[in-house]
């Protein structure tokens, strides 16, 4: 009897988002002929309530970069590949077993994703998103947070092989940034200029200054 192979186990796609926030829409009511040039095409999405609750451990995972969230009650880990808390670059896991070893590789810990992986609660609020699709791909949020915050992001996401090679994420990173970058700068009159401040860094402040 001829013996089969063991099965290998399948690699996850690889899941790439490029942002670039921004600090409000400078338009009341984003439409696609709302300013000059239109945009080629823009539809709106349904709107969303989003409860974020994000978990570290010492800020370990933090600190390399790696952030890890339950949304709606679903796990989801976030991996900076470059960039910074205006224009940034993600890496997105969804499995639990994949982010259940980022955590491990991270911090050392074993734990199931019951056990909320052996991390603690560093963050938990609600956001009010707004989201439209502007010439079908890219994807423009405005995000309102129950703590009195507002910003917005222009994203780009794609998916890749999951034997994608890290030259081959950075490269197909640094294109999609640069695109998000063109957008932004030919729609310019969409976007409030402004130094935008990020969810978690306004919720730590928020934190920050009630316990002063």
């Amino acid at each position: 009897m001829a013996i089969r192979p063991p099965l290998q186990k399948a690699l996850s796609p690889c899941i790439l988002e490029v942002e670039r926030k921004f600090h409000s829409l400078a338009v009341r009511h984003l439409t696609q002929n709302g300013g000059i040039p239109p945009f080629q095409s823009l539809r709106s999405l349904p709107l969303q309530t989003i409860r974020d609750t994000y978990y570290d451990k010492s800020n370990l995972l933090s600190s390399s970069g790696a952030w890890i969230r339950r949304r709606n009650g679903i796990w989801e880990a976030k991996i900076r590949k470059g960039g910074d808390f205006t224009n940034s670059r993600f890496e997105e896991l969804n499995r639990v077993s994949d982010i259940a070893a980022c955590v491990e590789n991270i911090t050392g810990i074993q734990a199931h994703e019951k056990e909320d992986f052996g991390l603690g609660i560093m963050a938990d609020f609600v956001t009010t998103r707004e989201t439209w699709i502007a010439d079908e791909e890219f994807r423009i949020v405005r995000d309102n947070m129950d703590f009195g915050h507002e910003v917005g992001e222009v994203e780009l996401q794609r998916v890749l092989d999951g034997e994608a090679s890290e030259e081959e994420k950075m490269g197909e990173m640094e294109r999609m940034d640069e695109r998000i970058g063109e957008f932004m700068r030919r729609y310019g009159w969409a976007f409030r200029k402004g130094r935008p401040v990020g969810k978690l860094t306004a919720y730590f402040e928020m934190m920050g200054k009630k316990r002063s």
